[in-house]
């Protein structure tokens, strides 16, 4: 496979990064220790630039080409990596396991980082481009919106980036494969939450009651829709009562709504408030509904993915990079993909646990075929 030779010989250096960073896993914006390591190593690579601190805890590395100003239509390119763990015990016995107790990279951050760190390390030696490579560190993908919070500190405007691109290992994808596609790739993610009042009472006597149970099974009306129509609302939990024979006056109901396109989340938000509405009208019951927007869908721009493409089946071959199809997961990257034109893909994790899981682990061994894409996609889009 054409891997970058050097990358090789630096496999052993990222994937120290990298267990290095797993043993030490932070949540959110509280990733100072690995900020810190992010921005002393590209202070020791060489990069022109290193900037912290944006988005709160983000970490910026700029990489000015050898060949000069660019001449073509893209002169500052972005590539991203997110730097935050997750709130799970990790049960995986690695010699390297967490240290925090309850926290583990569960999502394979830890690998993306390292990646970006071994192609920042690559192209501040050799610097064979033309423009400038600006390297992201962000926090916060896990739910704190991080990418928003660094586009809001200046991201895009103070680095002058013209085109995004970003990374996430795929369990079940091969390694040394790619899975990328043009237009929506994930999903928005949208959250619910229902507090439903009824009128509480002895469980032999339901018709003097206006039981909070039933009014919210009412509500749980999500399963039949079909993922592959770009909806689905599932209602997670389910909270009510607290004995065998006493109707429950309060019952608190907890979901999530993901959707492909931004016409279905219109239509989605606003069918979820007329069965609320029509429930409490039908049952007597009061429902108070917050529904909170999350991260938007994540929606790869069609030349970049073009290009994103071609960079992958160079590093991997034709045969290795697949077309997915759409994931009802949600990630925060969508944010940078609606501030620049650019592309989101799919680097194979191999037959390793899935994200979230407790017993997941990144897979080192795509260390190379990650970092060579990142490379190649500098060295490409930003020819002289």
């Amino acid at each position: 496979m054409p891997i970058v030779n050097r990358v090789a010989d630096l496999q052993p250096d990222i994937q120290a990064w990298r267990r290095n960073i797993h043993e030490h896993p932070e949540l959110l914006y509280d990733v100072h220790r690995t900020a810190a390591f992010v921005a002393e190593r590209l202070r020791e690579f060489g990069c022109d630039e290193v900037a912290t601190g944006l988005g709160q805890t983000g970490v910026v590395g700029v990489i000015k080409g050898r060949k000069g100003p660019a001449t073509g239509d893209v002169k500052v390119i972005g590539l991203r990596a997110d730097m935050d763990a997750l709130p799970i015990e990790e049960e995986t016995d690695l010699p390297y396991t967490s240290k925090a107790p309850g926290k583990m990279h569960a999502c394979g951050h830890d690998g993306h980082t390292a990646m970006l760190l071994g192609a920042a390390r690559y192209l501040a030696e050799t610097r064979n481009f033309a423009g400038k490579a600006v390297v992201i560190f962000q926090p916060a993908e896990e739910g704190g919106g991080g990418a928003a919070a660094m586009i809001k500190d200046g991201l895009m405007d103070r680095f002058g980036i013209e085109q995004v691109y970003g990374m996430h290992n795929g369990p079940g994808i091969p390694i040394g494969a790619f899975a990328i596609r043009s237009g929506p790739i994930m999903a928005a993610t949208d959250a619910i939450d229902i507090r439903i009042e009824g009128y509480g009472g002895h469980a032999s006597r339901p018709h003097k009651c206006v039981d909070s149970v039933l009014v919210g099974a009412q509500l749980v009306v999500s399963r039949n829709v079909d993922p592959l129509e770009s909806a689905v609302i599932s209602i997670c939990e389910f909270h009510a009562g607290t004995a065998r024979n006493v109707i429950p006056q309060i019952a608190e109901l907890h979901g999530t709504v993901r959707t492909l396109t931004a016409e279905v989340r219109e239509l989605v938000e606003k069918r979820v408030r007329d069965v609320v509405n029509g429930v409490a009208q039908i049952t007597g019951a009061r429902i108070e509904l917050n529904y909170e927007r999350g991260y938007p869908v994540t929606v790869n721009h069609a030349a970049q993915t073009d290009l994103a493409m071609k960079i992958a089946q160079e590093v991997a071959g034709e045969a290795n990079v697949h077309e997915t199809p759409p994931l009802m997961g949600a990630e925060d990257f969508s944010y940078m993909l609606e501030a620049r034109p650019g592309a989101f893909i799919f680097c194979g994790n191999g037959d390793s646990a899935g994200l979230h899981h407790p017993a997941y682990n990144f897979n080192d061994e795509a260390i190379v075929y990650g970092t060579s894409y990142w490379i190649k996609l500098v060295e490409n889009t930003l020819a002289a």
